[in-house]
């Protein structure tokens, strides 16, 4: 008898599907997304294996699709997913996520002295990448970085 060597999980019939989301971060994206408050069918795997990847998380969303935002604070905490949105079980749109060059409202400045943790100033940061790949946020108004070990959502 053969062994099974997949797990088959329902289709979704309207929503979001985050795929090759790297296998430590599904349970950050769950939270920065608020997933964990959705009102709606929430599917995530994590530690699944990946040809290209080695291993991968996915979330499935159902009757949700993300605005801008959204979008951004995904690609911060994983670069490498990949959105695939669906109406009527229809893929109807598919795109690796896009690391912005400037973001701005979305992430707090790790520097406690800055302006914009002392008054109600929005933040807004430069996108970087150090020399091991690592993104670094470098924040407009003290320059100071935020590293991805630091990143605190809104």
């Amino acid at each position: 008898m053969e062994k099974r060597k997949e797990l088959i999980v329902s289709a979704i019939e309207n929503g979001t599907v985050i795929d090759h989301i790297p296998a430590d971060k599904v349970f950050d994206v769950i939270r920065i997304l608020g997933l964990e408050k959705c009102n709606c069918p929430v599917y995530f795997g994590t530690n699944l294996e990946s040809k290209k990847y080695g291993a991968k998380g996915i979330i499935k969303i159902t009757n949700k699709f993300f605005k801008s935002g959204e979008i951004n604070k995904i690609s911060l905490v994983a670069p490498t997913a990949t959105l695939i949105e669906i109406k009527d079980f229809e893929v109807i749109n598919k795109h690796a996520v896009q690391t912005p060059e400037h973001i701005e409202g979305i992430v707090k400045c790790f520097n406690p002295k800055c302006v914009t943790n002392a008054e109600n100033v929005m933040t807004k940061f430069t996108v970087k990448r150090n020399e091991f790949g690592k993104i670094q946020l470098r924040c407009h108004y003290c320059e100071k970085f935020t590293t991805e070990e630091n990143i605190e959502f809104l």
